[in-house]
């Protein structure tokens, strides 16, 4: 059970984020294959990062210094556990198919809804509580914030 998605985030990321909330149970590894697809989507769109291959795209959101480091630091857990979900990357130890785990492809989501309240979220948030504000200082006769 995730929480809603809140109406900040546009509906062309809420797709595949939902979808992936929807599988997760029946096919952890369908949930990260989406979940890494909706991280490529958000930086291309939202960070603007130069279309490539999704491990060069982080690397240049990590590069801009624009995210808070909780979020760098989590960032390429979505393509790794994506690419898990994607090739049929074997164990060197057993030789097996390297699962994607529940826990795994629910740390995915975590780290979209992360990016979600980032990128979305506080900048709406923020721009309420500003334009509240200035209104309030406007009709005391003050200059509006900075």
């Amino acid at each position: 059970n995730r929480p809603p998605v809140p109406p900040e985030v546009p509906k062309e990321f809420v797709e595949d984020y939902t979808e992936a909330c929807v599988v997760l149970m029946d096919s952890p590894k369908a949930s990260a294959a989406l979940s890494r697809r909706c991280l490529q989507y958000l930086l291309r769109e939202i960070a603007k990062v130069n279309p490539g291959n999704l491990s060069n795209e982080i690397q240049e959101v990590i590069d801009s210094n624009k995210l808070p480091s909780h979020l760098t630091e989590s960032i390429d857990a979505v393509r790794n556990i994506g690419n898990f979900a994607a090739h049929p990357i074997k164990s060197e130890k057993t030789g097996e198919i390297v699962p994607v785990e529940p826990g795994e492809a629910e740390w995915n989501l975590d780290v979209l809804e992360s990016l979600f309240d980032f990128y979305f979220v506080q900048p709406a948030v923020i721009k309420r509580k500003r334009e509240a504000l200035n209104k309030k200082l406007i009709n005391a006769g003050k200059k509006e914030m900075k």
